[in-house]
């Protein structure tokens, strides 16, 4: 807003010479509210300009309310959904460092497709779920046809861990079977495994 009160007289090419005269400090295309009005009202080029800012209103107002439903989505996710999308990036991560691995369980390297298996199920053990040590890259016929393969999992955990790893696990697991997940740490567990992929790239 202009600190000094200017002619209500139009400035744009489309109102040159319309205007009261009068002196405001708000002024759009040089013309004062009351002119404005009349101006976008009861000429074509008025018309043309309301329409678009409008249509413009409009589009704004849309594109606001989409981010903030967005954004309430984001705030009110489950805890069951937000560990979810934190295992997505941990996984992936898990896949990449276990590259040039075997199957953990059977020993293939040329699987179609490659999971990260737990030893210590997700699903019964929530505090080893992103657990580097609990999830290792394994073939989907043992991750899923074959329930893990958890006999054969055991056998490649110490053969490429050693027993006294596998111990400290199974301590854990006792300890940590049923562990309650805050917002803040998922949030902040997607985040560490993103950036780690990220700086893969």
């Amino acid at each position: 807003m202009s600190n000094k009160k200017n002619k209500c007289k139009g400035t744009h090419h489309t109102t040159r010479g319309i205007g009261c005269g009068e002196f405001f400090y708000k002024r759009t295309y040089g013309l004062c509210l009351v002119c404005l009005r009349d101006w976008a009202t009861n000429t074509e080029e008025g018309k043309k300009w309301l329409k678009k800012q409008t249509a413009y209103k409009m589009k704004s107002n849309e594109k606001e309310k989409k981010r903030k439903n967005k954004e309430y989505k984001e705030k009110h996710k489950s805890i069951a959904a937000l560990i979810n999308e934190a295992r997505k990036p941990f996984q992936k991560w898990i896949r990449y460092r276990d590259a040039n691995k075997p199957c953990i369980s059977c020993g293939v390297s040329d699987s179609a497709i490659w999971d990260g298996g737990h030893l210590y199920k997700a699903e019964l053990y929530s505090g080893l779920i992103f657990d580097e040590r609990n999830v290792n890259k394994q073939c989907r016929k043992c991750n899923n046809y074959l329930g893990g393969n958890e006999n054969n999992y055991r056998v490649g955990f110490i053969s490429r861990y050693g027993e006294s790893i596998l111990n400290g696990l199974d301590i854990d697991a006792i300890n940590k079977r049923s562990y309650k997940y805050s917002r803040e740490e998922l949030l902040s567990i997607k985040k560490e495994y993103q950036r780690r992929l990220n700086n893969l790239k």
